[in-house]
């Protein structure tokens, strides 16, 4: 199976042919999917060089003129080194675009510290009005890519990582999808960890809802899920654990609940390992799941 990032370059390249409103801003990473994009169209297809904090502001001076700017890098170059041009070049301008990033949490181990973004949604948190997806799927990539590009003039990020389910779910772009019911508790699992939490919850009693939209949060989705009574929600994402839970505790506000948040650690794991590893030592894997989750609902 091709990877979601695989997807990237072929599909930004048809949206480029079918939209002049589209624009690609790229910082050499990921520019030789683009070769032919940028023989094709020039002003639409841009390398800034390794100047992360340029790349963000050269797609806000895009947008600014008009353009529907999608901008791309690894996350950690993407959201966290040029965080105040997101701030100040989007959000104080009040202009749209798309960020698209790789690399994820640690899906590029031997990169090192460097390499890892586990804080990415959380820092964009601290903004206004961002839309942030996280497909679990190259199918779902693609899908919501479009949906990103297609959103007007809002402000969205779209998180690619190699880390995937095995099959795509029909997502939209908003909701929560229901992919297994119960009456114990509601599993929220994010995106590529769809699977390694449907094996865990096997036999479980829980609901399990899927989440690839994950703001604005689907709160109506929760609290139909819970069903009004008191809840046990635990969230699984594959970023910085307890990202999500105030946005849980928000939804479900006039309901007894409690919440428990997993997912990637604050602690640095200093070996370089391989992707695999790294998802066990944060307890990301079905069997620490399995373990960590029906301690919670049990």
């Amino acid at each position: 199976m091709d990877t979601m990032r695989d997807r990237f370059a072929p599909v930004m390249t048809r949206l480029l042919d079918e939209d002049p409103r589209v624009a690609v801003v790229l910082a050499e990473i990921g520019v030789d999917g683009f070769k032919d994009a940028m023989r094709a169209h020039p002003d639409r297809v841009i390398n800034v060089g390794i100047r992360e904090q340029l790349l963000v502001g050269t797609g806000a001076g895009l947008a600014l003129a008009g353009l529907r700017p999608v901008v791309h890098t690894f996350a950690s170059f993407l959201v966290e080194r040029p965080f105040e041009q997101i701030k100040l070049d989007f959000g104080h301008q009040d202009v749209g675009g798309v960020l698209v990033s790789a690399a994820a949490s640690f899906d590029w181990p031997e990169g090192g510290f460097t390499h890892m973004s586990p804080g990415d949604v959380a820092l964009l948190d601290t903004l206004d009005d961002w839309t942030v997806h996280v497909p679990g799927h190259p199918d779902e990539a693609e899908t919501l890519l479009r949906h990103a590009v297609a959103a007007g003039d809002e402000k969205v990020y779209v998180r690619l990582s190699v880390q995937a389910n095995a099959a795509p779910m029909p997502v939209d772009g908003t909701r929560f999808l229901t992919v297994r019911e119960g009456r114990r508790g509601v599993v929220i699992a994010v995106g590529p960890l769809l699977d390694q939490v449907l094996a865990a919850t096997e036999g479980m009693d829980v609901t399990v809802l899927y989440a690839t939209t994950v703001r604005p949060f689907d709160a109506e989705g929760l609290r139909r899920a819970v069903g009004g009574g008191a809840a046990d929600v635990v969230v699984v994402e594959p970023y910085l654990a307890g990202t999500s839970t105030g946005a849980v505790n928000d939804a479900l506000v006039e309901v007894p609940h409690r919440v428990l948040g997993l997912g990637v650690g604050r602690r640095e794991l200093r070996r370089y390992g391989r992707v695999e590893e790294h998802v066990r030592a944060h307890g990301l894997d079905a069997g620490s799941l399995r373990e960590r989750i029906g301690g919670f609902v049990g």
